[in-house]
Parts: C-alpha cells; sequence; structure tokens
C-alpha cells in the first residue's frame, strides 16, 4: 500500500534504498579510517572524552598518519599519546567561553548565542567525521559541534522567538538535504552517526515552519516525509506475526508498531571504552548489548533505566521496547503526510494515510496505555508485557493529541504525584546515576508536557511546570552566566549523570526558555 503513495508522490525524486545503503557504507567512519589506531586511542583513554579522538580534526591525510603509526608504534620510545598530540587538533569546546554582559536580560544572552553555536557551510577542515551541510546551523554547544536531529526542533522554538525564521528553514533544509542523500536523518552530521536516526520530529518541524511560510511548506518537503516515513517503516509489508524488523515490530494480532534501533552491533566509535566496560559486565549471553546501547543513542534517551531489565546498564534491552514518544511521532508524521497528500490533490494517499494514523492511534491506546499507572508506559513486545514506570515520554501521546479526554486528565495525575519536582519534572523517578533518570529534568521534556497538558485543558499544571523549569534556568544563568544541558530539578544542584560532564550552550534549552518567556512573560522578572 504504501510503495503506492511512494511513487504517486516521489516519482524520479526518492533515491532507492539499495542506493541509500550504498551511500552510507561509501562514507568511511574514524574506526574504518584508522583501524588498530582508533582501537589503541579509544581503549587507552588518550583524550578523557572518547567523543574527542572521533572529532578530532586531523593535521594531515590520513593515509599519512596512518604510514607513520605502523612506522613508529614498535619502536620503543613511542609515545601514542604525543603521537596523536602531533597529528590532531582536539575539537572545539563550544560557547564554553562565552558570558553574558552583566545585567543583560536572558533572552538577549539566547539571541547573542545563536551567533556562537551557529555553523556555516564553509566551516568544514578536511579529513574530519563532520559531514558537510549546504546550508547554515546551530549546534547544541560544550561537546556537540554538529547538528542534532531531535534537538533541533526544540532549538527551532526559540530561533522562531528570536525572530531567526531564517535559520529554522535552513535547518530543515539541511535535514531534507541529508533524507535525500541517506535515505534519513542521522542522529547527527558525523559518519560515525548514519546507521541511526533519532527521534523523528521532522514533521513537527514542518508544522511549526507553517506558521510563518503557510501551507506551502507541506507541498514542498513532501517527498522527504514520505521518505523519513519509508526509512522507519522498512519491512513491515513483509513482517509476519510476532517478528521484527529493523524499526518495525509485527504484533501477534498484526498491528504494526515502531521501536528504536541501530543498523550496527559494535561499540559507539564516539563511547568506545565505555560500550565495551558495559558489554564486558553484561557478560556473552548479551550478543545484541551494542545494538541495545546504540538504539538507546537513537531514542536520545542515553541512557535511562526505562531501557533496564534490570537495575544497571548492562541489562538494556532497547530493542525490545515499543515506546509511546516514538509511535506518537510516527502518528504525527502520518497525519502530516496525509496534510500534503491534501495539498497536492492526492485523495487516495490522503485516504490511506489517514487510516495508518487512526490504527496507530488506536494501537497506543490499545498496547501502551497503562490503565493502573494512568500514563502510556513502554511495551516489551517479546515478553508481551506494560511497563509499570511512569517516565515523560508520558506526555508524548498529548503533545501529538493521540491520547483520549480521559487519557489526559490521567496523564496530568500521574504527572503530578511521580514526575513533578520543585524545578520541574524528572525524565523518570528512579535514580540510577544515569543521566536520563532522576534527579535530572530536561528542556525537551518540559516542553513537551507543558504543550501536551496545555492541549487537554490542563494550564494550571503546565503552568506550575513551566515556572519551576523557568525559576531553575533562572537560578543558574544569574549565577553563573551560562544555560546548560540539564539540570538537577530536586534540589539546588546542577545537573550530572552520564558518560561525560555537564555541558553548557545549550541549544534545546536555550530554544524552549526563549519560547517558555514568551508565553509566560512575567516569569522573566
Amino acid at each position: 500500500m504504501f510503495a503506492r503513495i511512494t511513487r504517486v508522490v516521489c516519482t524520479g525524486v526518492l533515491l532507492a534504498g539499495a542506493a541509500v545503503a550504498s551511500a552510507q557504507q561509501a562514507v568511511p567512519t574514524p574506526a574504518d579510517v584508522y583501524g588498530e589506531l582508533f582501537k589503541q586511542v579509544q581503549l587507552n583513554a588518550v583524550f578523557p572524552d572518547s567523543k574527542a579522538f572521533v572529532d578530532a580534526l586531523p593535521n594531515r591525510p590520513p593515509e599519512q598518519i596512518l604510514r607513520e603509526y605502523e612506522e613508529l608504534r614498535n619502536k620503543p620510545s613511542f609515545d601514542l599519546k604525543k603521537f596523536v598530540a602531533e597529528r590532531f587538533d582536539p575539537p572545539p569546546n563550544v560557547a564554553s567561553d562565552f558570558r553574558t554582559v552583566a545585567g543583560q536580560d536572558v533572552r538577549q544572552h539566547i539571541d547573542a548565542l545563536w551567533k556562537v553555536l551557529e555553523r556555516k557551510p564553509e566551516d568544514q577542515r578536511p579529513y574530519t567525521s563532520r559531514l558537510a551541510l549546504p546550508f547554515r546551523y546551530i549546534v547544541p554547544g560544550g561537546r556537540f559541534n554538529e547538528i542534532y536531529y531531535w534537538d533541533s526542533y526544540f532549538t527551532m522554538q526559540g530561533l522562531e522567538e528570536s525572530g531567526r525564521h531564517d535559520l529554522t528553514m535552513d535547518m530543515i533544509a539541511n535535514f531534507a538535504w541529508l533524507i535525500d542523500e541517506y535515505g534519513h536523518i542521522p542522529n547527527g552530521n558525523r559518519s560515525y552517526f548514519l546507521s541511526r536516526s533519532q527521534p523523528p520530529f521532522f514533521a513537527a518541524m514542518i508544522e511549526l515552519a507553517a506558521g510563518e511560510e503557510g501551507d506551502a511548506v507541506y507541498k514542498r518537503f513532501l517527498p522527504q516525509l514520505v521518505r523519513e516515513y519509508q526509512f522507519w517503516m522498512d519491512g513491515a509489508d513483509a513482517l509476519k506475526s510476532g517478528a521484527a524488523h529493523r524499526r518495525v515490530v509485527k504484533l501477534a494480532d498484526g498491528t504494526v508498531m515502531n521501536r528504536y534501533w541501530d543498523d550496527r552491533n559494535i561499540p559507539r566509535e564516539e563511547a568506545y571504552k565505555e560500550d565495551v566496560a558495559t558489554a564486558q559486565q553484561a557478560g556473552p549471553e548479551s550478543p545484541e548489548i551494542y545494538r541495545h546501547l546504540r538504539a538507546a543513542a537513537e531514542s536520545g534517551w542515553d541512557f535511562s533505566s526505562r531501557w533496564f531489565a534490570g537495575k544497571t546498564l548492562a541489562t538494556i534491552h532497547t530493542t525490545d521496547m515499543i515506546p509511546p514518544d516514538l509511535n506518537s511521532l510516527l502518528y504525527q508524521l502520518e497525519l502530516t503526510i496525509a496534510k500534503g497528500c491534501e495539498i497536492t490533490a492526492d485523495a487516495g494517499c490522503v485516504q490511506q494515510m489517514k487510516g495508518k494514523a487512526e490504527a496507530r492511534k488506536a494501537a497506543i491506546t490499545r498496547y501502551l496505555w497503562n490503565e493502573q499507572a494512568g500514563a502510556f508506559t513502554d511495551y516489551d513486545w517479546r515478553k508481551k508485557q506494560l511497563g509499570a514506570q511512569v517516565t515523560a515520554a508520558t506526555v508524548y501521546p498529548l503533545y501529538f493529541n493521540a491520547a483520549s479526554k480521559e487519557q489526559g486528565k490521567a496523564v496530568a495525575v500521574s504527572v503530578r504525584s511521580t514526575l513533578l519536582k520543585p524545578h520541574g519534572l524528572v525524565a523518570t523517578a528512579v535514580e540510577t546515576g544515569e543521566q536520563w533518570d532522576a534527579p535530572n529534568g530536561w528542556a525537551p521534556l518540559q516542553w513537551l508536557a507543558i504543550k501536551g497538558l496545555s492541549n487537554y485543558g490542563e494550564q494550571q499544571l503546565a503552568q506550575t511546570i513551566a515556572q519551576r523549569w523557568v525559576g531553575k534556568n533562572l537560578q543558574v544563568f544569574r549565577a553563573t552566566g551560562k544555560l546548560v544541558e540539564k539540570y538537577d530539578v530536586t534540589s539546588d544542584s546542577a545537573g550530572g549523570g552520564g558518560e561525560y560532564p555537564l555541558q553548557d550552550g545549550f541549544g534545546w534549552t536555550n530554544g524552549v526558555l526563549r519560547k517558555l518567556l514568551a508565553m509566560y512573560p512575567k516569569l522573566a522578572e
């Protein structure tokens, strides 16, 4: 059925699946390029942060570096750290030195920061892992000096309020280019990210842009919306009940839903040493451990107890889970394609895509609604078991209007009793030391909750979350002159946990704060 939609909408526009796979494979990653040198650098922690080497800037051609490595590596005087330091410049730490002007309003600070975080096509060094993009874009900041897929949607919220719609459209154009070039939007514009995506917010970006561009934007990007959907639904038509392929799962009753995935089952290059250590803890009985780790990275929640079978990261089983956030996003994508088809007067496509959206909406309730918890929770499709843990992912069906009125009210009760803390919402109520667990709160989850709850008439709770979150942001900003990646919403401490130190910059924090201060201007006082 969907093949027909693709032909009708995009004849002659989209790359064939085999060609896209070939395009991905043609881009070597740092591990492909540097081989044994890469492994030695990562396993011996030449850089304190594993991401530093895969983002490093070589000062000579890689083939020359490899020749020199082979010539020198077995000599008694060989010093690996010195060898690397002489041939690679460390990646910049974006916006780490940027400070606000004394007494400057935080909105002015954010507006000035966009220029610091902006990257242009000419900002590209040879031989690096970063994929060159044709248009300007915003990076998050800190160690993250590339565009990130789902981050960008929340960054765009602030760009719009800052009067930078031009940057929003450039970023959308970059994502459309990535879909055309590689068949999907990768985690970020790095070669080592090409095997996975991130939460598919492209349709939501198009909807956001339509506020300025009008409905013509749906027609303009309809080919890429269709291609995005094709990527996430690859293999669905041929699946047997009770089986899975890549990002799709067909349940026993024939219902098709989606999961997070990664096409590679090897350590993440940007966290190589950490993943090897996790695999050693998991043991040989967990042959898919690297894929589960990578799939969690595709989810954006890297890492969280919501993916654990036990109490530690070594029990991660992400690909066994059908999540409410992903399936709500795909519901939105199906409706957005239908809208694009309405504009292009393709009645057959409209009917088919609206039918798929309604089927998914029903499936979200049937499989992901936890009546006892009053929340949407993850579903283990292998065990045929609905999870009991309430996480902030429960707000996604509200944000995309995929919940009933009764479910919306129940989610509000659950969020207030389980996730609401003195400074905003925690990602989960469980403390594991992972960054997407308590006590951390994250800007995207606050925004999704505030808007989602407002959609269902829960304005008082939405405003409470906004007030507490903005208060925490401003407290840290006034004390340090910084806006950071995540915050401890339970105390006065900074956010923490996970694989790397707290990062400042910070794209989605800036975007959400700028948007909330436009919605609730009194919170800036």
